[in-house]
């Protein structure tokens, strides 16, 4: 039997990091947990997670200040949490990288299945050794690993919402996609099925990706990949 998922709950709310671990221990996880980021360094100095379910709001240093620090190749994957559910700090926590953004108030079982979804599709991209790529211009990108390269160094890593776009833009080379394309097509985006949400993911893309990125927007209609896709 496989090893169950390891999950850190960081939250300074004591009784809600209680229930949501408990919640999640009970379902077959191994959880702990840290009240403040300083808890949660100490755990991550001695133990290595899958995923950290992240409070927004808390004293000293806040979520996305935390968040920041914990996006970086091999890092866990992050679901934030936040009594502030308005589009805009949604999209604020996915701009910084979230994988996935639960308001508060939250059913634990609809958290349950977004830490479910994004195991899931950590598991589905992960596994050693390359795997099958597709070259661009200067850059590669290894599709089991979801490493961007480029001229063979690695880039920024990818969130999950940023590799399922700038893989549909992949398949479908020098054409103008609609932002509704971009959310059919991107399967997996089911935590950011809004327009504003597809505008984010495109700016960090580029950002990640350089001046001379080959991303185009087509005002009034979209956004093209400009540049000849092999693999």
């Amino acid at each position: 039997m496989s090893n169950p998922p390891r999950i850190l709950v960081v939250d300074d709310d004591a009784d809600l990091r209680s229930l949501v671990s408990d919640f999640l221990a009970a379902n077959h996880m191994a959880v702990e947990s840290a009240a403040n980021g300083r808890e949660m360094d100490e755990k991550l100095a001695v133990a290595r997670f899958d995923l950290v379910v992240l409070d927004l709001m808390m004293p000293g240093e806040d979520g996305l200040s935390i968040l920041r620090r914990l996006r970086k190749p091999g890092g866990p994957a992050v679901i934030m949490l936040s009594a502030m559910g308005d589009d805009t700090d949604r999209i604020i926590g996915l701009e910084v990288g979230a994988d996935d953004y639960v308001a508060k108030p939250c059913n634990p079982r609809e958290l349950l299945a977004r830490v479910r979804a994004v195991l899931r599709r950590g598991e589905e991209s992960g596994g050693e050794g390359s795997g099958p790529q597709r070259r661009f211009g200067q850059w590669t990108l290894d599709l089991v690993n979801r490493e961007l390269k480029r001229a063979g160094v690695p880039n920024a890593p990818l969130t999950d919402a940023e590799f399922r776009v700038l893989v549909t833009l992949l398949d479908r080379p020098q054409r103008v996609l609609t932002r509704d394309q971009l959310i059919e097509h991107g399967k997996g985006l089911d935590s950011e099925v809004f327009d504003r949400a597809i505008d984010v993911t495109i700016s960090r893309l580029r950002k990640k990706m350089g001046p001379d990125d080959p991303i185009r927007t087509v005002r009034n209609e979209g956004y093209m990949f400009t540049l000849k896709v092999d693999g």
